[in-house]
């Protein structure tokens, strides 16, 4: 695939022209980051670190009604997905669009989900390398992403100062390239070294890290273990680690009906931290106190989900880290977990 650039100076005719498509990028919202769709290229913030929220909404929307009913009447009305038309969501870091591929996994398994499925098939996803950890808490290198990774990305820029090295990806990415062939120039023969190089250097000043080397393995056999009360003691149950996490999709459906018995079914965000989300009809609840609940995220990104799609569920983004209200740190929950026997 080819290597282009993009002068800085060229960056707003550049969004200016995917505008024709439903353009979501990074902006500002009072004091934090968010990615939101734009229409005027003045609203893109791209020197930030990372969102507060990442975009998978764009992806699996927080909530979404499937269909609409009219109560006695068997006919549905389903959503059509196209509708919304295609999206380039631009300047994404790395470590969420992997996120996005590493979801994909669970959408395709054993049903196909159709709602998800085609709105990533109409989304092209322009990643921003991470020149600099977004955060003190970034790990991503630990669980297999890379500050300059490419998983999931159809395009990706990094800053070179004036401008931007632009990597075609995907197939995708080479038409979103075609579009912008105004904007875009043939790169300098040693600027994919210096990327190269600036990969290397972006990596080491990677902070934090985990070894996660026989943790899936591991943790069947501590479902019992005492650490599950102890480092659940602080957690308040607010779910803000699931609803910020990128790789997060516990969803529930329910059917509301409205005036005229007219009505919707939806779906929407749910969190496994949240205790009314494993209650049976009967009362009974599988994971009655935060022990269980924690137990269970751990478990589910770093055992289950390795077990069925052979990757862990986790980017290492750090966000859980950075905005737990009382500082619980998952990767001294790894660390206790390594410690444990």
């Amino acid at each position: 695939m080819a290597v282009k650039k993009l002068s800085k100076e060229k960056l707003g005719e550049a969004l200016g022209e995917l505008s024709k498509f439903r353009l979501i990028a990074p902006a500002k919202s009072d004091d934090v980051v968010v990615f939101k769709q734009i229409g005027d290229a003045g609203e893109a913030f791209l020197g930030y670190g990372n969102s507060t929220v990442p975009p998978k909404k764009f992806a699996f929307p927080q909530t979404e009604t499937l269909f609409r009913f009219v109560v006695g009447n068997p006919e549905l009305n389903e959503k059509n997905v196209e509708e919304e038309g295609t999206t380039v969501i631009f300047g994404l870091r790395p470590c969420d669009a992997r996120a996005m591929a590493i979801v994909d996994k669970l959408f395709s398994w054993d049903f196909e989900d159709p709602y998800y499925l085609k709105r990533r098939e109409l989304t092209t996803l322009v990643g921003m390398a991470c020149v600099e950890p977004p955060s003190v808490n970034c790990f991503c290198a630990s669980v297999g992403g890379n500050p300059f990774g490419t998983e999931g990305l159809d395009m990706l820029l990094t800053d070179m100062g004036d401008y931007y090295l632009v990597q075609e990806l995907t197939d995708k990415g080479k038409k979103l390239a075609e579009t912008l062939s105004a904007q875009l120039e043939d790169a300098a023969a040693d600027d994919e070294k210096k990327a190269e190089q600036m990969a290397l250097d972006a990596k080491g000043k990677i902070r934090r890290s985990i070894d996660t080397a026989g943790i899936p393995e591991k943790l069947p056999d501590l479902w019992e273990n005492e650490l599950w009360k102890k480092v659940s003691a602080a957690c308040l149950g607010c779910g803000i680690c699931t609803y910020l996490c990128p790789t997060c999709h516990c969803f529930d459906i329910q059917d509301e009906v409205e005036e005229m018995g007219e009505g919707r079914r939806c779906r929407m965000w749910d969190s496994c931290m949240f205790g009314e989300y494993t209650v049976h009809a009967s009362g009974h609840n599988p994971r009655p106190t935060r022990k269980e609940r924690t137990r269970n995220r751990i478990n589910h990104k770093y055992s289950y989900y390795p077990e069925h799609f052979e990757v862990i569920a986790c980017v290492g983004c750090g966000r859980c880290i950075n905005l737990c209200p009382v500082n619980i740190d998952i990767l001294d929950i790894l660390d206790q977990v390594v410690d444990a026997s």
